[in-house]
Parts: C-alpha cells; structure tokens; sequence
C-alpha cells in the first residue's frame, strides 16, 4: 500500500510540473523574469537607435511561409516586427493569440516598400492589400535570440 500511494504521489508531482512549464522555448533558451510589457517598449527605447531588452506581448500575425517573423500587438492597435537572429530559428506558425516572450534587440527602422510588401505576401495578404503599399515605414522593430510562448 505504501508503494502504490508512492507511487501516485511521484506521478502526480511529475504531472503537475509537466502542467505548470508548459511553454514552448525557440532560439537561445531564456527566462520569463524582468520582460517590458511591449506596449512600454518605445518609452524605453526613448531617444536611443538600439537597446537590448526583454520583452512580452501578444502574436497578431505570424510568417505563414515558415514562421520567420511574427508580429507582436504594442500600444494603440499597432503591431512590432520581430524578426530571428540570423533566421537561426523560427516559431510555429499557429500562434497569433498567444503570449509571447522575446530577448534581444529592440531598434527604430525604416523599412522599405519592397519589403512591407514581402511581408504582406509572407501573411497571405491579397493583392489589392499589398498594392496599397506605397510608404516606407519608420518603427521599433525587434530582432530576436530567443522566445517563449506560453
């Protein structure tokens, strides 16, 4: 009897902490503690072209072609792109929804029509949609070396 109940117990430690760590690690393996939420990102960033951060938000889109880039909600209804180190990793493509988390460097760019353009291509965006691009885009971006999703 003593082994069975035991035994129970050791299962039931070893399910609850499978339950409790149930995030997805791409990239450089990195902690959750001390991320900005991405909504604060660019009042950290104030008047500096580069930091490195860690960050947390929520995925709007993903790369549909092979998860390489996603985009992550910030403040008023905007969305940050968040690219891979070195396209050395990428994340699965079914998590727009859901919390992420993400370290490594946050910049102000511009980006140019042409690659807007591939972008909207990359989502699945129709054609009129990416026709309508026509201004190159100045924002925070992110290059990512590692991300969490919850």
């Amino acid at each position: 009897m003593k082994t069975i109940l035991s035994f129970a117990l050791a299962l039931g430690l070893i399910y609850s902490a499978a339950a409790q760590d149930n995030l997805g690690y791409y990239g450089k393996k990195i902690t959750p503690d001390n991320a900005v939420p991405a909504a604060d990102l660019t009042k950290k960033l104030g008047s500096d072209k580069e930091i490195n951060t860690k960050v947390e938000g929520t995925v709007e889109s993903v790369c549909q072609m092979k998860g390489c880039w996603m985009k992550v909600k910030t403040a008023d209804n905007q969305t940050m792109l968040v690219r891979f180190r070195d396209y050395g990793f990428f994340v699965p493509k079914d998590i727009a929804g859901k919390k992420v988390i993400f370290e490594g460097t946050a910049q102000t760019t511009t980006t140019s029509v042409a690659e807007l353009r591939h972008y909207a291509e990359d989502a699945g965006k129709s054609r009129e949609e990416i026709a309508k691009i026509t201004q190159p885009e100045k924002a925070v971006t992110f290059v990512a070396d590692g991300v969490i999703v919850k």
